[in-house]
């Protein structure tokens, strides 16, 4: 029997990657006074439900989903949180 979980996915620059988008943000914030903002990193934040006999294979999934779609392992990290999802039946 397939279970649904629900993987919530966090993909950021690799530390070591320059992040352009970041720093025009950090600029605009100082230029609106927030002059205690010292850096800003900018990401992707993805949320989907999927079925899986268990979460290991359910791990394995979103694995693969984040290594071979969301995140581009050369200049990018990835995690995610992977709960069991409960299906109330009422649509999003």
């Amino acid at each position: 029997m397939l279970r649904k979980y629900q993987a919530r996915i966090y993909v950021t620059l690799r530390p070591s990657v320059l992040d352009p988008a970041g720093t025009a943000v950090q600029s605009g914030l100082q230029h609106m006074g927030y002059e205690t903002v010292e850096q800003v990193r900018i990401g992707k934040y993805v949320e989907l439900v999927l079925s899986a006999a268990d979460e290991d294979k359910a791990r394995e999934q979103v694995d693969r989903i984040c290594d071979r779609l969301l995140a581009n392992p050369v200049i990018e990290n990835y995690r995610f949180d992977l709960t069991e999802s409960v299906d109330t039946g009422v649509a999003r």
